[in-house]
């Protein structure tokens, strides 16, 4: 394949630089990753052989400057690896695991490049450096240090087999979930044993089977989490109990997609290498280099939530057991299968609210056009303009031209709405270009989510919980478009693990903002605004629940921490029974109240990111929480509050220590008290 063939191979020339999908086939990725591999490791080479002492120009913005081809390439391929994995996608990915985990620490751990990287860093106070470079200088030294560029050679050789079996292990840790994900939708023969949906669900449940060969039936897919948003509504007590059945056994079923042995080896490795650079746990070398510090002040806050948390959803139990024993005419112990649909049952009697009748208001194009774009337009002056004349890597995806309210251009932002077998479970934003001065390249992002798709000519009403996740991924999104900055290295979303998620859950804050609301929920068919006296009791509601939501996070969160504080030689070979005993340590071991993610389908730790940092969440809404309450404080939804937002937290991108943004929007730290008062913990 010659250059001139494969379209990947150069500058995309489409507006903002997004590839051009159209060209790119599955069998270009390779040798276009290939090339990039190749002309990066030649760019390392020049600056470690430059004879001339370190400067920041020769040695860390020439750094900056390398690996541009492959940074394209890349984040062409993963965005489709991710959101269209088809087994020729798949294979691919499988056979770059190793490989990008051996270009990746053949530059981290090249000792040359971290001797001239040392050097700048204990002269930076003397080179007349810039805030952002001065930050770089500091980053490239803890990331390589910490990365263990400062081991000997024949630890690096073990710390490079190391993460290439770790990427291998991870790799086929998602196979897996997508495979026996897709394995374990629910099938279902009549639309009596899904009382309790809507026209429009039964509509997309019988386009899902109808997409499998399974006509005149009804399938219902599973979502990443525990769980499905349909045991709210379902009636059919035995429906909700094979749905609630299926989401549990998710990788563990004993079969060739069985993730026990692959995350018991991936937590056996991830130990090894920890020790291997210095740190008693996975844990504890994680969180070394995010805000949190230990995995010590970790436990701290997940404690300190945990016991409050397990005693309000052990009150919520007992509000739903006594609905259980006045309404139904054989009683029965209330399950994690019924949890849903008898909470819907004690909302509606003590705040006169449905939330699943709540659908019609929220209608998937209103909510985007008058919803999430609209908060945009009047908190921050951006617009947002589809551009048909655009592709993005599947017909699903749709692409939006994104201005300044001056009507300078900002970048592009893909919208993939719907789920499909080869879109891997829950939400994400991620990047397919990411903006640098340094480069002149601007952001083009991506949201995706599950939504199912209803049949031809069905409107798209969405749940609230569905809702939410738009305008969190949205938060993300914006984080991605309004980051301005120079260096790569602190484009968009390129912070610490644990902050990352503060800008999206802030985002959340619009849902229910009256002038907001007004123009979103309106009524799909008649236009009726959603009655104030429902918006007032949905606010109202804003705490119920929150034990269990609370308690399902927090069990997840401990058992990531758990499994990674587990230190080399460990020994664990029942992942069941591990987890039994983190729960109970922790006191969140109540059978109705699951965790969110169960270990062998817990992609966030054993696929994504979030290893050892999913309490990311709680730890950020300290800060969404506080935050929420500035803008309260300072009169909500104004362009004068958006511009402060935009310029001193989500405008730094990652050139600017988080806590120190945030002091710099806040003039203070964060409390922890507006979170407690959410959750209703404050009690």
């Amino acid at each position: 394949m010659t250059d001139a063939t494969n379209p990947l191979l150069q500058p995309s020339t489409l507006p903002f630089g997004l590839p051009d999908y159209r060209a790119i086939r599955a069998e270009h990725y390779l040798p276009a990753f290939e090339a990039g591999f190749a002309e990066q490791l030649a760019e390392i080479a020049r600056i470690t052989m430059v004879r001339s002492m370190p400067t920041f120009e020769n040695t860390v913005e020439a750094l900056e400057r390398s690996g541009e081809l492959l940074d394209r390439v890349a984040h062409t391929f993963y965005t489709v690896s991710s959101a269209d994995a088809t087994p020729e996608i798949q294979e691919i990915d499988e056979h770059l695991a190793p490989l990008m985990a051996a270009h990746q620490d053949a530059i981290t751990l090249d000792s040359a490049l971290y001797w001239r990287v040392e050097r700048v860093y204990e002269q930076r106070d003397a080179m007349g450096l810039d805030p952002e470079q001065r930050y770089l200088v500091e980053r490239y030294h803890r990331e390589m240090t910490h990365a263990g560029a400062g081991l000997d050679d024949d630890a690096k050789a073990a710390l490079t087999a190391l993460n290439q079996k770790l990427s291998v292990l991870t790799n086929t840790f998602e196979r897996n979930l997508l495979n026996d994900t897709n394995d374990l939708a629910v099938v279902f023969d009549s639309p009596a044993e899904l009382d309790g949906l809507s026209q429009g669900e039964l509509s997309a449940a019988a386009r899902a089977a109808q997409d499998r060969g399974l006509d005149g039936r009804y399938l219902l897919t599973l979502p990443l989490f525990t769980g499905h948003p349909a045991l709210a509504q379902l009636r059919v007590r035995e429906s909700r109990r094979r749905i609630m059945a299926a989401s549990l056994s998710r990788g563990s079923r004993d079969n060739a997609n069985d993730n026990r042995p692959v995350l018991l080896e991936i937590v056996r490795l991830r130990a090894e290498r920890a020790k291997l650079l210095g740190y008693e746990s996975h844990a504890a070398y994680v969180t070394a280099d995010e805000t949190a510090g230990t995995p010590e002040a970790v436990e701290r806050m997940l404690r300190r939530l945990a016991g409050p948390s397990a005693r309000n959803a052990r009150a919520e139990r007992s509000a739903l057991q006594a609905i259980v024993d006045e309404t139904e005419p054989e009683p029965f112990p209330v399950e994690a299968h019924d949890w849903a649909f008898y909470t819907e049952r004690v909302r509606t009697a003590r705040y006169d609210i449905d939330t699943s009748a709540l659908r019609p208001w929220f209608e998937a194009e209103r909510v985007l056009q008058d919803g999430v774009f609209s908060a945009a337009t009047r908190l921050y002056g951006v617009t947002f303009a589809e551009r048909d004349d655009l592709s993005a890597y599947h017909p699903g995806a749709r692409v939006f031209e994104v201005r300044n309210e001056d009507g300078s251009a900002l970048g592009l932002y893909v919208l993939d709405l719907y789920t499909r077998d080869s879109k891997r479970g829950g939400a994400w934003m991620n990047a397919i270009v990411s903006q640098s001065r340094l480069r002149g390249s601007a952001p083009v992002v991506v949201n995706n989510l599950n939504v199912p798709q209803p049949g031809d000519g069905q409107p798209t009403l969405l749940t609230l919980d569905e809702v939410t996740t738009l305008f969190h991924e949205f938060g993300h999104a914006l984080h991605g478009l309004f980051a301005t900055v120079t260096y790569p290295h602190f484009a968009g979303t390129n912070v610490f693990r644990d902050f990352v998620e503060f800008p999206s859950q802030v985002n959340e804050m619009w849902i229910l903002w009256p002038e907001v609301l007004d123009d979103y929920a309106r009524h799909h068919e008649t236009g009726e605004a959603l009655d104030p006296a429902i918006v007032e009791r949905l606010r109202a509601t804003e705490t119920f629940d929150q034990g269990h939501a609370t308690s399902e996070y927090l069990a997840a969160s401990w058992l990531d921490q758990a499994w990674h504080r587990l230190p080399v030689g460990a020994d664990v070979d029942d992942v069941a029974a591990f987890e039994a005993a983190a729960l109970a340590d922790i006191g969140l071991d109540d059978p109705a109240v699951p965790t969110r993610y169960s270990s062998t389908y817990f992609a966030h730790v054993f696929s994504g990111g979030y290893s050892a940092g999913y309490y990311s969440y709680i730890w950020s809404e300290v800060l969404d929480a506080d935050t929420v309450d500035w803008f309260r404080e300072n009169g909500g939804l104004t362009r004068a509050n958006g511009d402060r937002f935009r310029e001193r937290l989500l405008g730094v991108g990652g050139s600017k220590d988080p806590l120190e943004a945030y002091r710099d929007f806040r003039g203070r730290d964060a409390t922890i008290e507006p979170l407690l008062r959410r959750r209703g913990l404050d009690a």
